[in-house]
């Protein structure tokens, strides 16, 4: 039984997180997996993801994955990154597709570049894509340590709006006010890589490690 399982429906880097993961829980047995089987067992999931979600829907069902993700989401800690957050929810702007549904709530577009101006005269750029501010909205184990307003690094161009308020854990600015992070009972999720955040994303994944929802 791995300690820690990330799952791998064929979408993104994971050697990245994995490696980050294992920096911070040194001994433990941490596995890249596309078993379901191996999904289930774990102790605790990581379910990261990069590219569009339609395709991420997929992949996740060609795989078999959709039952063990909503198992461990149901059941155990467990911690989303980037599309992983996004496939949380019911819905996705991105190709008009459904969510696993965990989450009520949408995935929208950032509003055309145009549309969000700089001071200086010019315009933020889509993806959204660099380090920025997160801003904690909500107490939780997995900030300990982490100053509010500390920065981390994102990559993307659509984000999650919840149809439920008390599921924002924090928020960022670009161009205007969006959630960076949900949580809710065992689940933590995040638009943010904190695999590539230098030491504020090694200390929430060594907080991930250490939770005991």
């Amino acid at each position: 039984m791995a300690d820690v399982a990330i799952v791998d429906y064929g979408m993104g880097n994971l050697r990245s997180v994995c490696k980050a993961i294992e920096h911070v829980a040194e001994g433990a047995e941490v596995v890249i997996t596309s078993d379901p089987a191996v999904v289930r067992a774990s102790t605790r999931v990581v379910f990261p993801g990069q590219g569009a979600m339609p395709d991420c829907m997929r992949e996740l069902d060609a795989r078999g994955l959709r039952p063990a993700v909503l198992d461990a989401a149901a059941s155990k800690p467990f911690l989303g990154i980037c599309i992983g957050q996004q496939m949380l929810f019911a819905h996705s702007e991105e190709g008009d597709v459904s969510g696993l549904g965990v989450f009520p709530g949408n995935v929208v577009r950032f509003p055309p570049a145009e549309s969000m101006p700089t001071a200086d005269g010019g315009h933020l750029k889509v993806p959204h894509m660099g380090w920025n501010q997160v801003w904690q909205r909500a107490s939780h184990p997995l900030w300990a340590g982490i100053p509010d307003g500390d920065r981390f690094y994102f990559v993307h161009s659509y984000h999650v709006v919840p149809a439920d308020a008390a599921l924002i854990a924090a928020e960022t600015e670009y161009g205007q006010r969006f959630t960076s992070a949900v949580a809710r009972d065992n689940i933590f999720a995040v638009q943010f890589h904190p695999e590539k955040s230098a030491a504020a994303g090694l200390r929430l994944l060594s907080n991930f490690v250490g939770w005991a929802p």
